[in-house]
């Protein structure tokens, strides 16, 4: 057990320390970077898929159908991350963040954004409608997405430790989240709508603009928010 003044020393240290930055090519891992200061920088986009309304969840309905339910959501956005070339990197509770990399990468986390919205709503309720025929949930969710620099460290202890994601685009993305409004389930940045490849803007013949934008108030910027779905 460490002391108080242990405790304090151990601030002092990190205070003092000078920080070893170095880019990366890939989204590091946990072992890839030290407990010290010292941290790797990347140009990420930043992807939270988030359950609405959790609290709702756990607290109205059987708690074995509640975990059913987040197993059922947590499990397609993980697969459709990955099927589009993203790195999971946290979980929370309800909600997964995972980051992306590459000349492709704000196409292919917006992509998966629209193919989360299609196995919600196509797969995830009409099973839940299927096997549960008394019940009335609906499960809603809502994707964020952002890019900026990211700048990556060690926090924690020896043995009890996790990476922290600081930069824009870690917060933006959460933060996203909490616009869902109607049928609108993916929020990306006006900077992640500037650099998507078109088959990402545009869907249907004649192609039309897949993207709605609309002011973020508390921060003042432009969004982009999409009903659509893309079938995996």
């Amino acid at each position: 057990m460490k002391t108080l003044t242990e405790i304090e020393a151990g601030i002092v240290e990190i205070l003092k320390t000078q920080w070893k930055r170095r880019n990366g090519q890939k989204v590091p891992e946990a072992e890839d970077i030290k407990l010290g200061n010292d941290a790797v920088e990347i140009e990420g986009t930043v992807l939270y898929a988030d359950l609405e309304d959790s609290t709702g969840l756990v607290l109205g309905y059987k708690d074995w159908f509640a975990a059913e339910v987040y197993k059922c959501y947590l499990m397609s956005a993980c697969e459709l991350i990955k099927n589009n070339g993203g790195v999971i990197t946290a979980f929370d509770g309800d909600r997964v963040m995972a980051v992306f990399i590459g000349n492709t990468k704000n196409s292919d986390a917006a992509k998966c954004a629209l193919q989360i919205n299609y196995i919600v709503q196509k797969v995830i309720n009409v099973k839940l409608q299927e096997h549960f025929k008394s019940t009335a949930f609906q499960l809603n969710q809502a994707v964020g997405i952002d890019m900026s620099n990211l700048f990556i460290a060690k926090t924690g202890i020896r043995g009890s430790n996790d990476l922290v994601w600081v930069g824009r685009a870690a917060n933006f993305a959460a933060k996203l989240c909490s616009l869902r409004e109607g049928l609108f389930n993916s929020y990306i940045t006006e900077e992640v709508f500037n650099r998507l490849m078109d088959q990402v803007k545009y869907g249907e013949e004649p192609k039309r603009l897949m993207w709605d934008k609309v002011m973020w108030r508390q921060r003042g910027i432009a969004v982009y928010r999409s009903s659509w779905t893309w079938a995996p």
